[in-house]
């Protein structure tokens, strides 16, 4: 088996959607084949205006420590559930020039 990694496989319906976090092999395809489901995350605000998130905390620190990779966005949810520390902010100061600016520069 290749690197194990914890990572997000999409459900829902078309414009409506709702992810799984689970652990599944790295070269298993997104929707496919996992070993195990740690939590959800429902990415639609409800009337409060919240989006929910659930996590297994026991389950992500087990397979953490037998070395399972988080993909981006799976260690960013597991910072806002308080499980991992929050991953640094993505800095790229070539998006904060308009697009055109960007273009004419060339």
């Amino acid at each position: 088996m290749g690197l194990v990694r914890i990572r997000l496989a999409r459900f829902g319906q078309i414009h409506r959607p709702f992810y799984r976090m689970v652990v599944a092999d790295s070269r298993a395809p997104r929707d496919g084949k996992h070993l195990d489901i740690v939590g959800t995350f429902n990415p639609i605000p409800d009337k409060y205006g919240s989006k929910h998130i659930r996590v297994k905390s026991d389950r992500v620190k087990y397979w953490l420590s037998v070395g399972a990779q988080p993909s981006d966005r799976a260690a960013w949810l597991l910072g806002k559930a308080g499980i991992l520390p929050m991953p640094p902010r993505k800095f790229n100061p070539k998006k904060m020039v308009p697009k055109k600016e960007r273009e004419s520069k060339k």
